[in-house]
């Protein structure tokens, strides 16, 4: 049976989502919007982990790549036991593979933590404007599917509540436009298979970005509010918030 009809089927009955594929990419467009063009982060490409208004960790997290805070002040950057460096341009942690900046570091820091979060910011509002070619897909329950390149756009939120798979090549988009809040179970993984790349996954939450204990997630995660990644969760992508994000004995890898 197709997959897109035999999902369509699935929600007009009633049935269970769970192993239903969705197919998107073989009819779409490779140069519609959303497709094959990447999403550009500016600056804020340099950091694992960037947020306006606070980082706090529960130790020992262990994160690979730069961390960014602006406009708060260095003490908003919490729980990492932070050693300034000579230059005072920065700082060094035992749970950070990379290097720590905050708004009232020395110059040039502010300035290039400014031009970040800017950047940041123009890549959400970018995410959020691409035309998707899916919407309200599952009513926001997308735990069992796996996915095809495309833009998908829910008007609430959603959950994933069993591993969902990513399926495309190392070229492949992924948009996921998110009106609300991003929710993933414990213990769920996200699944990148065929070569996708989690660099290729942007994912624009308006909501809160919330990864239950043990998940394990790929891709940008752009949240307007907050992200929050619980006991020993895992990232494999970048962390942006415009105000805080909390991780606990978490890991995020820059890809």
């Amino acid at each position: 049976m197709n997959s897109r009809f035999a999902h369509t089927l699935a929600l007009t009955l009633g049935l269970p989502l769970t192993g239903i594929t969705v197919v998107l990419g073989g009819g779409c467009d490779p140069a519609a919007p959303g497709n094959e063009e990447t999403v550009p982060l500016g600056s804020a490409d340099g950091f694992a982990i960037l947020a306006k208004s606070g980082v706090s960790t529960v130790p020992a997290s262990a994160i690979t790549g730069d961390v960014g805070l602006s406009p708060a002040a260095g003490s908003f950057i919490t729980g990492f036991s932070l050693t300034a460096d000579a230059s005072n341009e920065f700082s060094t942690s035992p749970q950070v593979t990379g290097k720590v900046y905050a708004a009232d570091d020395t110059p040039p820091t502010p300035s290039n933590l400014t031009t970040a979060v800017s950047d940041m910011e123009l890549a959400y509002t970018e995410t959020a404007g691409r035309a998707p070619s899916v919407t309200e897909l599952g009513a926001g329950e997308i735990g069992g599917l796996t996915l095809d390149r495309g833009v998908y756009k829910w008007g609430t939120g959603v959950l994933v509540s069993t591993d969902v798979t990513l399926d495309g090549s190392d070229t492949d988009i992924w948009v996921f436009q998110i009106a609300q809040d991003l929710t993933m179970a414990s213990g769920v993984r996200m699944v990148l298979s065929g070569g996708a790349l989690p660099e290729n996954v942007f994912w624009q939450v308006a909501g809160v970005v919330e990864l239950g204990t043990t998940a394990h997630a790929e891709g940008i995660f752009m949240s307007q509010t907050a992200i929050n990644l619980q006991t020993g969760a895992s990232a494999n992508g970048r962390l942006l918030a415009q105000t805080a994000v909390t991780i606990d004995a978490a890991t995020v890898i820059v890809p």
